[in-house]
């Protein structure tokens, strides 16, 4: 994997390959953050990583200096890898928490401005990610979900859906904050 802007541009991680993950593609990567650099000030944001797997889209974020990161999965490998990288890189502005992205959403009490899901995609409650988003207002007023899932997978139908972006096989869908 490899950082495509801030800071750490350039910079390649060799994840270890006993990690259950499929991490996001580079090009699909660098997508993601030219469409979200057109929205937001990363400086001013907060983040959550959900099913961070090797924390790429988190260390993207920290690399671009971004206010706070909380990132979140439930497989010890995958903590332990992305707290490594984090003290490594003196990436304080990461956090780090083993738990079920599902669980999390129901337990947390903070707002975001940006939260990222990348669930497995043989995961069949996809489609409940956007629910419990909106169901705990878990987004900042001008806050956005974005879920990373199979292109075959539609999530049009979920609330708050605004657009899907195809990049192969895999596929970007947003969702808005709806208004209470």
């Amino acid at each position: 994997m490899r950082i495509v802007g801030g800071k750490l541009k350039g910079l390649q991680f060799h994840a270890p390959a006993k990690l259950p993950v499929r991490p996001t593609t580079d090009m699909a990567k660098e997508a993601l953050f030219n469409i979200l650099l057109n929205s937001y000030d990363f400086e001013e944001c907060t983040i959550l990583d959900l099913f961070t797997g090797t924390g790429s889209v988190s260390i993207e974020f920290a690399s671009r200096d971004t206010q706070s990161i909380t990132s979140v999965d439930k497989h010890p490998g995958c903590v332990a890898w992305l707290k490594t990288v984090k003290e490594k890189h003196h990436l304080e502005n990461i956090a780090i928490y083993k738990a079920d992205a599902f669980k999390f959403l129901t337990q947390t009490s903070e707002k975001y401005d940006i939260i990222f899901a990348d669930p497995p995609y043989d995961l069949p409650n996809i489609p409940l990610l956007p629910q419990l988003v909106q169901q705990y207002q878990l987004l900042n007023e001008n806050g956005v979900l974005v879920v990373e899932h199979p292109s075959t997978l539609k999530l049009n139908q979920q609330p708050g859906y605004t657009e899907t972006r195809k990049y192969g096989y895999s596929s970007f869908s947003f969702f808005k904050k709806i208004k209470e």
